[in-house]
């Protein structure tokens, strides 16, 4: 097997994998952050204060950029959810959507 090498990319891609734990809760780790990280400097001017800025210094000054380093720093980390609790909070959506709609009572019209 080849040596490993340098690569272009900082923070290597490998040590980003050993945090996330696979490829696509990296993609999704990383580009769910870039996106709150990009709504804050849209914000900046305008005083909202709604959106968690970087939580690392950085001279990046791509927002993708910047949220993998925050993942290499482990100030972001992936949580696993139970897959129950997410069936269970599917279903009382749901029950809370036909509530809405039919209304406590199941009447139909009882909702509007």
């Amino acid at each position: 097997m080849p040596d490993s090498y340098e690569t272009m990319m900082k923070p290597p891609i490998e040590g980003l994998l050993d945090r996330a734990g696979s490829k696509f809760k990296l993609v999704t780790l990383a580009s769910t952050r870039a996106r709150l990280i990009n709504s804050y400097f849209g914000q900046l001017g305008e005083g909202l204060g709604a959106s968690v800025p970087p939580q690392v210094t950085s001279v990046a000054r791509k927002p993708l950029s910047i949220a993998f380093e925050e993942i290499e720093a482990d100030k972001i980390v992936a949580v696993d959810i139970d897959p129950e609790a997410r069936e269970a909070e599917a279903a009382a959506a749901a029950a809370a959507d036909a509530a809405a709609v039919f209304g406590p009572t199941g009447d139909k019209d009882a909702g509007h």
